[in-house]
């Protein structure tokens, strides 16, 4: 039976469908949740390419890597290079996640930021161990509902600590979209689309979302799916 939580999109150019939605959403002057990650980098030159006006636009990061924001591995730095320093006009509000803190501070900045915030838009990536955002099989921040951020390991390179917005966040937003490519992404994929939903893979508990979740994939990310 398909899953009625789910709207898969496997497409030749999956970048692209995600670049359009968050132009549309960019000019409706929407709060938008950026994600890192290998497969958004097009889309966020696209984007910007579509719609350089994000004036009206309040941005946030699902999670970053604690490391200054001109690191390479910086969540940050992905989307200025791509996105930010690409737009006519800046977004009205950038909350970025300060990886340069303490762990600790950076979440709990992130925390009270997010109090009594509207996401409209949740981007997010899946990593091949299944992971979304920084809450990782095993790990500490998957466990927290009591808050809207938090802190801790990562469950694969690069070995920083994370800070994350947390599950009950990530569910919270009234559109939630995955853009996934190659591969190496196919059974991460399958485990977390096609399977049940389990703290085993992370990004399955997406699917426990009061909304359904879309999920933008190339052929190669989506070939053992089933039809």
């Amino acid at each position: 039976m398909p899953d009625s939580s789910l709207e898969l999109n496997v497409l030749p150019d999956p970048a692209r469908a995600v670049a359009e939605l968050l132009a549309d959403h960019a000019r409706r002057g929407d709060s938008i949740v950026l994600t890192g990650g290998s497969s958004v980098a097009d889309a966020y030159r696209e984007a910007a390419s579509l719609e350089p006006d994000w004036s009206a636009v309040t941005l946030w990061w699902g999670d970053e890597r604690c490391v200054p924001p001109d690191d390479d591995r910086s969540n940050y730095r992905l989307a200025k290079e791509s996105l930010l320093d690409h737009l006519r006009q800046q977004p009205r509000e950038i909350h970025r996640i300060r990886g340069e803190l303490p762990p600790p501070e950076a979440a709990e900045e992130l925390d009270r930021a997010l109090e009594g915030v509207h996401l409209d838009l949740m981007l997010l990536g899946l990593g091949p161990d299944g992971h979304m955002a920084s809450l990782f099989t095993g790990s500490p921040q998957l466990d927290v509902r009591d808050r809207r951020a938090t802190y801790g390991p990562s469950g694969l390179e690069p070995w920083v600590d994370r800070v994350t917005m947390t599950l009950p966040t990530l569910v919270s937003a009234d559109r939630i979209v995955f853009l996934v490519t190659g591969e190496d992404k196919a059974d991460a994929v399958s485990r977390a689309f096609g399977g049940a939903i389990t703290d085993d893979v992370p990004a399955s508990l997406i699917r426990q979302a009061p909304v359904p979740v879309e999920v933008f994939l190339d052929g190669a990310a989506a070939v053992r799916l089933a039809p």
